[in-house]
Formats: C-alpha cells, sequence, structure tokens
C-alpha cells in the first residue's frame, strides 16, 4: 500500500538549520521506496504571513456570500487543509527557538486547526476531525530539554495535534547540538538512526 508524507519544515536557518537535516535524511530515505510519495511545505520559502481578523472572519461566512478578497483569504486555509488531509503521514521538522515552536509552523498550525473542518465542538468537548493519520516530529535543539519543565515545546506539539484527531504520534530528538562536536555528532546519528527505523516500519 502506497504511503503519502506530508513534510512540513520551519528552520530559518537554511541547510545550516539540524531540523532541516534532520527533514532531508527521511526525505531521502522515503525516496529509497517505490511504496513512498512525499510532499514538502517549506514554512520558511513560502512563508505564510500571521492570522489575521480578516482572515479569520472568511472562514465565518458560507463560501457564496463570500466577496472576491474573503475567497481569496479562505482559499489558503483551504488549500493547507486539503493537503494535510491528502496525506498519511505528517511530518514536521521542529526548531526550538525560544523554548517554543517557529512562529512560522504556527501560522501553519493557525490555518489547519479550524473549526468546522479539523475539528468540532461537542457536548463533551472538542472532538478532532482528521482521522486515520500519523505524525513524526523531528525536534532539534542546542540543549537537552526533553523530559524537563522547559520542554513546553512537545506537549504543545502533541496538544496541537491531538485537537485535530491526530494522537498516534512519534518523536526524534536531537539534543544537546550546542554542547561541543562530539555530543552534537552523537546526537544527529542516534536521531537519524530513528529516522531509518521508523521510515522502514511505514
Amino acid at each position: 500500500m502506497s504511503r503519502r508524507i506530508l513534510l512540513v519544515t520551519s528552520s530559518i536557518l537554511g541547510e545550516q538549520g539540524q531540523s532541516n537535516a534532520l527533514a532531508a535524511h527521511l526525505q531521502a530515505r522515503a525516496a529509497e521506496r517505490d511504496d513512498v510519495t512525499l510532499t514538502h511545505r517549506d514554512l520558511v520559502a513560502e512563508e505564510l504571513p500571521h492570522l489575521g481578523l480578516e482572515e479569520l472572519s472568511s472562514w465565518q461566512v458560507a463560501d457564496e456570500a463570500r466577496s472576491a478578497a474573503q475567497r481569496e483569504l479562505a482559499a489558503r486555509s483551504d488549500a493547507l487543509i486539503e493537503e494535510l488531509q491528502a496525506h498519511d503521514v505528517v511530518v514536521l521538522g521542529v526548531p526550538l527557538y525560544n523554548l517554543g515552536i517557529p512562529s512560522q509552523m504556527k501560522a501553519w498550525f493557525d490555518r489547519v486547526m479550524r473549526a468546522g473542518r479539523t475539528f468540532r465542538y461537542t457536548e463533551s468537548g472538542p472532538q478532532g476531525l482528521v482521522e486515520g493519520k500519523r505524525a513524526l516530529i523531528l525536534a532539534a535543539r542546542g540543549g537537552q530539554y526533553a523530559g524537563t519543565e522547559l520542554d513546553s515545546q512537545t506537549p504543545h506539539l502533541k496538544a496541537m495535534l491531538g485537537l485535530i484527531g491526530i494522537t498516534d504520534v512519534s518523536l526524534v530528538y536531537a539534543e544537546g547540538l550546542a554542547m561541543g562536536e562530539a555530543r552534537r555528532e552523537a546526537a544527529l546519528a542516534e536521531a537519524k538512526q530513528a529516522i531509518d527505523g521508523l521510515v522502514a516500519a511505514l
């Protein structure tokens, strides 16, 4: 069975970004498989603006009642949601910026986390509408944060994915990348080995 991967990257450092390096490694491994197709969305090369009231309001208007400007604004979110829904696995390449996710990735989540489209409110709480998908987070950090109180990024990402219905989430950490060359090389090698195993198991 063919598997479709949506790879979403967000490092502002281009080829120097370590989360981009992990993403490129996954992309190379996926290319070795005939039964895997991969779509890459680079949120820095194709940067989304911060979500504003005018765009948010366009989602609340029925399509036939939208102005031309509202249709154009709503189409941005519609296209990203359709792209997400068309893939089986979502891979997020995520550096750690000031203990959080890059604003570029937040702008992407702001468009794909949409009430009535990817989740809905019920009497028992929100219900995700993006079903049957897996997520893989490739997290690159200069320090050592996983499992500590300073790692607010991991629960944030898992909560956002969970809200839209993606609860099968795997994480690959490359940490301590700014804590010496030997530690950096070991962390990247370990992360790439983990990626190899996850791609092989698709």
